[in-house]
């Protein structure tokens, strides 16, 4: 049992790099199996098709979504889940960026995936509402409450849209790390009209963070 744990979390992982390498649509269950030196047989006794490893590869999205996207404890800590929400983004971005950049593909050819990422995204929705409360109940950013959830709808569409218009953009570039580090500065920009004079400062001093990171993996990927 154990081997064949081993060997299904594998095959998602080797999934998720060649996704991610060569788009999901050019990527099939032979070209995964030959990556990891299996028979195509081998891992259909784990995955019926590659929709199944697809599936499963959300569920491992979901379960990072639903521990890392978290409201600060209390007012001392907003800044910080701010900056936590940042980073989350950016790491599931760039984890599973081919997912951001195929999603209406991929969930058209499987509804029952879309019926379960539809569910998802209203709890991600609900949760980032939490975080911006707590954001305006700190005194972070300055926002009438009814406005909450329209802004956390706003930040949704560019975390999950942003890397989509790269690829309709430049249909031949690779996604990189620099490219997905500039989405993130798109979502704090966001921020930047709501934040207090308090904030600001340090609002500020995490775009030059990203800009830093940005640039740093632009001179990385030359």
């Amino acid at each position: 049992m154990e081997k064949k744990l081993r060997t299904k979390d594998k095959i998602v992982q080797a999934s998720i790099e060649l996704f991610n390498a060569q788009g999901e649509r050019q990527v099939t269950t032979n070209h995964i199996a030959a990556h990891l030196g299996i028979s195509p047989g081998n891992l259909y006794y784990h995955f019926r098709n590659k929709e199944d490893i697809l599936r499963h590869i959300f569920k491992e999205y979901t379960r990072l979504l639903e521990s890392r996207i978290q409201p600060p404890g209390d007012n001392a800590e907003a800044l910080d889940a701010l900056a936590n929400y940042l980073d989350v983004v950016f790491e599931l971005m760039w984890r599973f960026h081919f997912f951001y950049a195929n999603l209406p593909d991929i969930l058209a050819r499987d509804p029952a995936l879309h019926k379960e990422y539809q569910a998802v995204q209203e709890q991600v929705l609900a949760r980032v509402i939490r975080v911006l409360n707590a954001l305006r109940q700190a005194g972070v950013i300055e926002m009438p409450e009814q406005e909450t959830g329209e802004f956390a709808h706003t930040i949704k569409l560019v975390v999950t849209f942003w890397i989509s218009y790269l690829k309709t953009q430049a249909p031949e570039q690779t996604i990189d790390q620099a490219s997905v580090y500039q989405g993130v500065l798109k979502v704090l920009l966001l921020f930047k009209p709501y934040a207090s004079p308090a904030a600001m400062p340090r609002i500020l001093q995490l775009q030059q963070h990203y800009q830093r990171l940005a640039r740093q993996s632009e001179s990385v990927s030359v």
